[in-house]
């Protein structure tokens, strides 16, 4: 995100019109945010506009786009008060009555971008609120997945239509959700928010148990998020060994989810947040990855 370049045109221009001494100058960036180094860039042989403009520049350049110094300053700008008399009147190097129109200026220009700020904002949280908003009742998700097992949709399309599921049981149970994506390199199928944590999903839909080199993969993926947690879905279970080596002498950061599980939530014995609570509260209480989703036994 960067700074406006229309208010920051306008800020330029205050600045030319309230500010007349270069020391000046260079005190209201410091009294703005400016750290000494950003300071030390301003060359007070420069005429007063290259300075403003030098320094806008070097803030702008910043990793943060000087996001911060911007904000400080023209909130610094619209509520200015103080006219020197030694410039304004003395001297007449200023002009007040120039300096108050390019103040007014500046603040209908931050009215104009904070309305549309705010509209921005309104429209992206609508659009998040309908993204997920539940596009199915239990009842569909439940023939969606009996057809899943009746062969409806070709074997290399079930894997994303499980995501879609899966997807769609989260947002009927009020999770917040984020659709399948990459990064670095990796294939994320989504994830969940579930009691103030992000989930990342692995949806696996293969004709054994899920063997140890996707879960290992899938460990790896959760190991370079911080604080990362997982939740591994594969249709036809996980061996106990697969199990085993994943829990021994490591910290759980994974829970496991088997198509039994998904028959369960979709049966409506249990909500799909309910499933995850009972399994998360197995892998904390217990250290079982693979439990129940309705005592917390341990299913391998």
């Amino acid at each position: 995100m960067t700074f406006p370049s229309d208010i920051r045109n306008a800020m330029r221009e205050c600045l030319l019109k309230i500010l007349w001494a270069k020391d000046d100058i260079i005190s209201f960036f410091r009294n703005n945010g400016c750290t000494p180094k950003d300071v030390a860039v301003v060359n007070k042989e420069l005429s007063r506009a290259r300075m403003i403009d030098t320094m806008f520049t070097h803030l702008a350049s910043k990793p943060d786009r000087g996001l911060g110094q911007f904000r400080a300053m023209l909130h610094a700008l619209v509520n200015w008060s103080h006219f020197d008399t030694f410039y304004f009147d003395k001297l007449k190097k200023l002009s007040r009555a120039d300096a108050e129109r390019a103040i007014e200026h500046l603040m209908q220009l931050q009215e104009i971008r904070d309305h549309k700020l705010s509209e921005s904002r309104r429209r992206r949280e609508k659009q998040v609120k309908e993204a997920q908003r539940p596009q199915k009742t239990l009842e569909k998700l439940k023939a969606v997945h009996i057809g899943l097992l009746q062969g409806d949709v070709p074997p290399q399309r079930r894997g994303y239509q499980l995501e879609q599921l899966l997807q769609d049981l989260a947002k009927l149970s009020g999770l917040t959700t984020t659709a399948p994506f990459r990064v670095n390199g990796e294939q994320i199928d989504g994830a969940i928010k579930f009691d103030g944590e992000h989930y990342i999903i692995e949806a696996k839909w293969e004709e054994q148990a899920s063997s140890n080199e996707s879960v290992y993969q899938f460990a790896g993926k959760i190991e370079g998020k911080m604080y990362g947690r997982g939740i591994f879905i594969s249709m036809n279970g996980f061996s106990s060994h697969v199990v085993q080596s994943l829990v021994t002498g490591k910290a759980l950061r994974t829970i496991f989810i088997d198509g039994g599980d998904l028959m369960v939530v979709l049966e409506g014995l249990v909500d799909f947040s309910d499933m995850i609570d009972k399994k998360v509260e197995a892998a904390q209480a217990k250290g079982l990855i693979y439990a129940d989703p309705v005592t917390g036994a341990p299913k391998a």
